[in-house]
């Protein structure tokens, strides 16, 4: 042992000297005495005794290099055990060393690469005992960083070693022995086994590596001073700048995607000033541009990335009217580049995706829109190259249809493939004119504008003209798109009519104003519904686009003076407007956007109706024969179910769409007096026959929900007219009678539970709440008269709301909005009656409020906070008339309450210690709100607010304790044991204050309460 020891300690004093000497002399000698060793018979033992003893990088790398040898050797090879000993041996060195100095890393997985090399045709038991890399490697990818990079360097090693026909390594003599048809042979071989994982297993890891670049380029701004962030900015680009300079390995979908977001974060994190201050600017944007062009030409590899790098370039053209620094930004070269391989790659892609049935990416209307909102911003920079080149390629494929349209032998291909150019650059030039920015226009702007506008309507003008005999829909869609972006720019109260675009469209199209461009608009509009009346994408965004212009104020008022809108509003019937037939073929559902069509028409017909009764009557005609229609089919025993629910579901979206667009009191008496009482009945008839379906009732409901909505104080009765209470009884009839009929349907599947019963009961919520809220009702003469229709409304939401999970609840979003408004308002104006409730329906509702108190809506959190609120104060009030001496005792139903309350004081500690652990430790985006249930419930529980403040306080650090406890004095300093407004606000006061020295005391702390430990 002591030999060992001795020899050891010679080796490393040799190892020492040959490395680090200066003397030649003593250097030579070292030298030759370790080429001596590596000759000598020991030399495999004592290689590994200096791995496992040696203090020395230096005795290390020696081991290492010598085994190295020992395993190349043709003569007197090593038997494959001892082979296979050293390379399991070398894999676990390095797995539980993985500090060495790099030399000795890099040694060592040499050693492991040559004998997988050499070992490759080795079998033991039928199976090659050296083609395991990827196992050998995936613990090492699998840990941390320092190990990630071992495996990478053994695959790297490896895959260079296998390549290389003879090696060169220290002390290693060439590999000449080994033909070369040995080679050539364990290299194919190599190649066809495990090149490929390899390569898969790099790409995989190349991925995660780009990922977590793209977290590292998310790094807040914050974090640096000017200086760092500049540093760091210039590691990032020129990481970028070397990535693009070798884009190899971006060949992969899943590598080009993270270097994608990379690009994106880059802008999205960092001013164009200040990257226009990074060394290698220029190179870096001419690189990124050519990157994105060549990307944007290649449309079908990765679509989805293409979203990240049009981000980048929209951020950076929105930044050069405001950047400051003195070094050229260079936009004003490489973004029209940018804008025409966009451009010109989408118009490049028609021909290929017909030709080949690829999938049209016109389809993803989501994904094109977006696309645009994006090239909105890039094409304006620089418009005068963006115009130019629009124009020039549109009179190309305007000319090219027009040719084909004419030729009596043109191919359905040819004209598709014109059809589909016209329909990208419709698209693209409606983008550019959307991205007008006012400020940053002029009269060149505008006039090219004119210039775009001018090919498209005529472009419309010939399409029409072939709508008899044929249309094209995503053509049409791409027209609608157009002019949805030509109305935000260029017609409302804020356009100034000066502009040359109209001087331009008076020139060409002889439209002189904007009251006749509003006719072109128009017309298309009656042309589409009369044409595409049972497309429901065309139907629907061309209604969309009549509601968008009954909007304006002024464009309103002119448009009632054109000859087409008075015609629509004289003929909305199915003869003239398709889609406002019964169409057996359809679906109930396709009818949504009659809504929208009469929302449209309300508006119109409001602007000059007055209290013209027979102009409105007029109006109505159509609608009132409908009604007369279903009256007619209810009163046979017998009738067609499925004509009676498309004429009635039909009618109900009619009437919703004029009920939303008359918000004043004179047009909405009219529809009332219409429809009350004399079709009010064939509406609760509805909702009687086919309550189970929410296809009729859904349509039903929401019209009886907007004519109670008191919007715009529509809903004034005069002092003698009982309409508001008749009106408040037909709402409790409807939901009484929906409400009883939905809980007989028993068990309903968890994926069809929303659609079948909760989102009617939603709507029936949104009802009650408005009729409850309207101001229009004297709600407490139906107790005085002996009226039991709110005692039955009131009733029937008891029953549904028992019969929703509290789960439920929170898991639909509109579902929980229209129930927490509802119980605001209940627990706001009919406290008695939440007092009456039996006690597990109380304790029902004050779950529903603690839940809701931690729900990520801001609106259910405000609004449960006003309904504790709302209880504590009617507690507070209730427990202090009990203490006074008065003659009148507690009415019933206060009593109760008080003593329901008292059995179960858990529910209100448990709110108490929620609400101030969200002001404590969340982020409170509602401080307000909460602090308003906050006193009434310390006031209501004294003793738990006091031993839940030392809890707070004894969970501090020792010396925290007493700025905590100083803290929750000054909380309730100068609050008197009263809620009165003025006590309120002095206590929201202290809170604000409370809750910003609780912050600063807590914010060097490591201690904090547990959430948990607070709620138990």
């Amino acid at each position: 042992m002591a030999d060992h020891v001795q020899s050891l300690a010679q080796l490393e004093n040799l190892c020492k000297q040959l490395y680090e000497t200066t003397d030649t002399t003593t250097r030579l000698q070292a030298e030759k005495a370790l080429v001596e060793f590596t000759n000598s018979p020991d030399c495999l033992s004592k290689c590994q005794l200096l791995l496992e003893r040696g203090s020395s990088s230096y005795s290390q790398l020696l081991a290492a290099t010598c085994l190295t040898k020992l395993v190349s050797r043709t003569n007197n090879p090593l038997p494959l055990e001892q082979r296979i000993d050293i390379r399991n041996y070398v894999l676990n060195y390095l797995a539980t060393r993985p500090k060495l100095a790099t030399f000795v890393t890099q040694a060592l997985i040499q050693l492991y690469a040559r004998i997988t090399k050499l070992g490759w045709f080795d079998c033991q038991k039928d199976d090659y005992v050296f083609r395991n890399a990827i196992t050998d490697v995936t613990r090492f990818l699998q840990d941390s960083v320092e190990y990630c990079i071992i495996g990478v360097t053994i695959l790297s090693q490896l895959t260079n070693e296998i390549n290389q026909v003879s090696a060169t390594a220290f002390l290693i003599e060439a590999d000449t022995t080994h033909p070369l048809t040995k080679h050539r042979k364990i290299a194919s071989s190599f190649r066809d086994s495990s090149l490929f994982d390899i390569f898969t297993l790099s790409c995989n890891l190349l991925k995660q590596v780009l990922s977590c670049l793209v977290q590292i380029a998310s790094v807040r701004r914050s974090l640096f001073n000017n200086a760092e962030r500049a540093k760091f900015l210039s590691h990032l680009v020129d990481g970028v700048k070397r990535i693009l300079e070798n884009p190899q390995s971006l060949s992969d979908p899943n590598n080009y995607h993270e270097f994608c977001r990379l690009l994106a974060r880059l802008k999205s994190n960092y001013q164009l000033g200040e990257l226009v201050k990074v060394e290698n600017y220029p190179e870096v944007i001419r690189l990124i541009a050519n990157f994105t062009v060549t990307s944007l030409q290649h449309w079908e590899f990765a679509p989805n990335s293409v979203h990240y790098l049009l981000s980048l370039w929209q951020r950076l053209a929105a930044s050069v009217p405001y950047v400051k620094a003195t070094e050229p930004h260079m936009l004003e070269t490489y973004t029209p580049e940018v804008t025409k391989a966009y451009i010109t790659s989408r118009l490049e892609s028609v021909h290929i995706i017909l030709r080949d049935g690829l999938e049209d990416p016109l389809e993803d209307t989501g994904l094109v829109q977006q696309q645009l909102d994006q090239l909105s911003t890039i094409g304006r920079c620089e418009y005068e190259k963006t115009c130019a080149l629009l124009v020039q390629l549109f009179d190309q494929s305007a000319q090219s249809y027009q040719e084909l349209l004419q030729s009596a032998s043109a191919s359905p291909m040819d004209i598709a493939v014109q059809e589909g150019r016209l329909t990208w650059l419709v698209y693209i030039i409606g983008a550019v004119i959307g991205g007008r920015v006012s400020f940053a226009s002029t009269d060149e702007q505008d006039a090219m504008d004119g210039e775009l506008v001018c090919r498209v309507l005529q472009l419309m003008n010939l399409t029409d003209s072939r709508l008899a005999q044929a249309g094209n829909e995503k053509l049409e869609l791409a027209m609608l798109s157009f002019f949805e972006q030509f109305r935000k720019i260029y017609i409302g109260d804020q356009v100034q009519k000066s502009s040359k675009l109209y001087r331009r469209l008076s020139e060409v199209l002889g439209l002189n104003d904007e009251t006749m461009v509003l006719s072109v608009f128009i017309g298309k509009i009656i042309t589409n519904l009369k044409y595409w009346g049972r497309c429901e994408p065309i139907t629907s965004k061309t209604l969309q686009l009549l509601n968008d212009l009954s909007i304006g104020y002024s464009s309103v008022r002119k448009l009632v003076k054109l000859s087409a809108v008075q015609f629509m509003l004289n003929n909305h019937t199915s003869e003239h407007f398709s889609f406002l037939g019964i169409n057996n073929q359809s679906n109930l559902t396709d009818m949504r956007c009659r809504t929208t069509f009469y929302t449209a028409l309300g508006r119109l017909l409001m602007v000059d109706l007055g209290e013209d009764e027979d102009q409105y009557e007029q109006f109505m005609l159509p609608l009132t024969a409908a009604f007369e229609a279903v009256a007619q089919m209810f009163s046979t025993n017998s009738f067609n179910e499925q004509e009676a629910k498309r004429t009635l579901v039909g009618l109900v979206r009619d009437l919703r769409g004029i009920a939303f667009a008359f918000n004043a009191k004179t047009s909405f008496m009219m529809l009332f007096e219409w429809i009350y009482p004399s079709y009010m009945p064939i509406l609760q008839r509805a909702i009687e026959l086919w309550y189970h379906d929410p296809a009729c009732t859904t349509p039903v409901l929401k019209l009886m929900a907007e004519l109670v909505h008191n919007r715009s104080q529509r809903l004034q009765f005069d002092v003698s007219s009982p309409n508001g209470i008749l009106l408040f009884r037909e709402t409790s009839k409807m939901i009484t009678m929906y409400g009883n009929r939905i809980l007989t349907l028993g068990e309903v599947p968890k994926d069809q539970v929303y659609a079948l019963k909760l989102k009617g009961i939603s709507i029936c919520f949104s009802m009650l709440k408005a009729a409850l809220s309207g101001s229009y009702v004297n709600f407490g003469v139906f107790r005085l008269y002996g009226d039991d229709a709110l005692d039955n409304a009131l009733q029937t939401f008891i029953k549904l709301l028992l019969s929703i999970p509290h789960s439920d609840l929170l898991d639909y979003p509109k579902l929980s909005q229209s129930y927490y408004s509802l119980l605001e308002v209940l627990t706001q104006d009919h406290m008695n009656f939440i007092a009456s409730l039996e006690p597990h329906v109380i304790m029902y509702i004050l779950s529903s409020i603690s839940e809701g108190l931690t729900a990520l809506d801001t609106m259910v959190c405000t609004g449960c906070c006003s309904c504790l609120d709302h209880i504590v104060t009617y507690l507070f009030k209730q427990l202090s008339r009990s203490t006074k001496k008065r003659t009148t005792p507690l009415n019933q139903e206060s009593d109760r309450f008080l003593h329901i309350m008292q059995q179960h004081p858990e529910m209100i500690q448990q709110m108490l210690s929620t609400v101030l652990n969200i002001i404590i430790f969340e982020d409170c985006r509602n401080q307000w709100s909460m602090s308003r249930p906050l006193l009434g419930l310390i006031l209501l529980n004294e003793k738990y607010f006091s031993d839940l403040r030392n809890s707070i306080v004894n969970s501090q650090p020792p010396e925290k304790q007493q700025a905590m406890h100083l803290c929750f004095e000054n909380l309730m300093e100068g609050i008197e044991r009263n809620l009165l407004t003025k006590n309120r606000d002095r206590f929201t006061q202290n809170l604000s204050a409370f809750r910003r020295e609780v912050n600063d005391s807590m914010k060097n702390s490591t201690y904090g309460v547990n959430s948990n430990d607070m709620m138990s």
